[in-house]
């Protein structure tokens, strides 16, 4: 039987009234709303060891340490490394060896009169699973979407109770903790963007899958990570940078896959406003290029992404790794614009063009096909289109592709406007590779898949028997 979904009231009493648990709340920004919670309630005797708002800037950097942001990761950090270690040190001998300590931190910039938009900011708590171990950190990015200062401190102080509440109580389960961060909050005022757990008991934890784990839930529209499976913040490698995106499913990563960023990339720096720019690169898989039957296979997910972080070779730069919800791409670039203003390209294959004019994918928007390009190009957009190949071995490119008649005219006016770039720089030998082919030689032996991928790709798919890999002489030998 399901457990009853506590109210916040009940959250906060409950962790007040645990008497083997006892903390410090740091807040900066947004009022202390998490710890007016806790004091609110009753009980707070036996929780609260210090409260505390280092508000103004100069006494924050006195007792912090200076930071380039005050709402930043980097901030939240120190704020929890200095105050549990002050809570250690002051209470240890004394309550260390009944006492769960825990010190809960947030940093937050609010809507306010001169700031009119939604608000955000980091949140974390680091707490000993049992009296005595080494503590455990939980750190998450908030994005605030109520348009009144008030709701939003209000969200604040819920997230809040709810992440002290769960991380105490829940410990050791990681999903039940994300799955209750936005209780007894609607779903569309606030988006978790971001959440790294790390120490003793999540140590075989897997943030990667925590990240998917947060789009799957609709508590983030999207999360990245690094090639190294570290997760990050998009605003840490978007912010204010032209950004290129390739969307696939990357099953595996082929020649023609690789090639298209490349040659996409190559065209993108010559224009005027990216030359010389310090740009992101995104390869991007939405929840529908990951579903497989009846969902989403982790262990795949996880073989596609180390797959992708085998490339950085080929690419030599550095590059992110992007999952999220947009099944359309109008939405995809409303999202890299909340980050930067900066151009924007989009690497496709003509089939996925020519897909994007299909007007039943608009039917939910009042203004149909023509709202969703002005969405979509209102800003420095273009699509730079790879070739492929007729059914009768012709190469089909941007320039040559046919549209259903009554659209033709706004294609060749997002063509001849440069909205859509031909890809110049192609490899007519890579057109027939397509990567369902070479997953199904990878998963039958068939030696063929290798000439369809790169070699730092295929080398690690042989090394690590990813997406079902059979080896020629393990079919040979059943």
């Amino acid at each position: 039987m399901a457990e009853p979904n506590l109210s916040t009231t009940q959250k906060a009493q409950a962790v007040n009234f645990d008497r083997n648990q006892y903390g410090t709340f740091a807040e900066i920004g947004a009022g202390q709303e998490v710890a007016r919670w806790f004091f609110r309630v009753g009980g707070a005797a036996g929780t609260v060891a210090k409260s505390m708002s280092a508000y103004d800037m100069a006494v924050s950097d006195a007792i912090y340490g200076k930071s380039r942001r005050y709402v930043s990761q980097e901030r939240l950090h120190h704020m929890l490394e200095h105050e549990y270690g002050l809570l250690h040190e002051r209470l240890a001998a004394e309550r260390g060896a009944e006492a769960r300590f825990f010190v809960f931190a947030d940093t937050v910039a609010a809507r306010s009169y001169s700031r009119q938009q939604d608000g955000l900011g980091w949140m974390g708590i680091r707490f000993q699973g049992a009296p005595g171990q080494e503590p455990n950190d939980i750190i998450l990015h908030v994005r605030l979407l109520d348009e009144d200062n008030l709701k939003q401190q209000e969200a604040v102080g819920i997230i809040g109770v709810n992440l002290v509440h769960a991380a105490m109580q829940h410990t050791t389960d990681p999903h039940r903790i994300l799955g209750s961060l936005l209780d007894n909050l609607e779903s569309w005022r606030a988006e978790i963007g971001m959440v790294r757990f790390t120490g003793p008991d999540y140590a075989g934890v897997d943030n990667r899958l925590m990240a998917l784990e947060l789009v799957k839930r609709g508590l983030a529209k999207a999360t990245l990570f690094n090639v190294c499976g570290e997760v990050v913040h998009p605003s840490e490698v978007l912010y204010g940078k032209p950004i290129i995106v390739e969307r696939g499913s990357f099953r595996p990563v082929t020649h023609t896959t690789l090639h298209m960023l490349q040659s996409s990339k190559a065209q993108f720096v010559q224009e005027p406003s990216v030359q010389g720019e310090n740009m992101t690169v995104l390869f991007e898989m939405t929840l529908h290029n990951l579903t497989d039957g009846d969902g989403i296979n982790e262990q795949d997910f996880l073989d596609r992404v180390d797959i992708l972080g085998a490339v950085g070779e080929d690419l030599a730069e550095n590059y992110h790794i992007m999952v999220s919800n947009f099944a359309e791409y109008y939405r995809l670039a409303a999202y890299l614009l909340r980050y930067s203003k900066e151009p924007i390209g989009v690497a496709m294959g003509v089939p996925t063009l020519k897909e994007l004019f299909e007007e039943k994918y608009y039917e939910e928007l009042e203004g149909g096909i023509l709202e969703s390009f002005g969405r979509m190009f209102k800003n420095d957009l273009r699509l730079y289109v790879y070739p492929s190949l007729t059914d009768g071995g012709q190469v089909l490119n941007a320039r040559n592709l046919q549209v259903a008649s009554h659209l033709q005219s706004l294609y060749e006016y997002l063509l001849s406007n440069g909205f859509i770039r031909r890809i110049e720089d192609f490899r007519e030998d890579y057109l027939p590779i397509l990567s369902r082919d070479a997953l199904k030689q990878i998963r039958s032996g068939d030696p063929q898949w290798e000439q369809s991928v790169p070699e730092s790709v295929a080398q690690l798919i042989r090394e690590r028997g990813l997406l079902g890999y059979q080896s020629a002489s393990n079919t040979a030998n059943p």
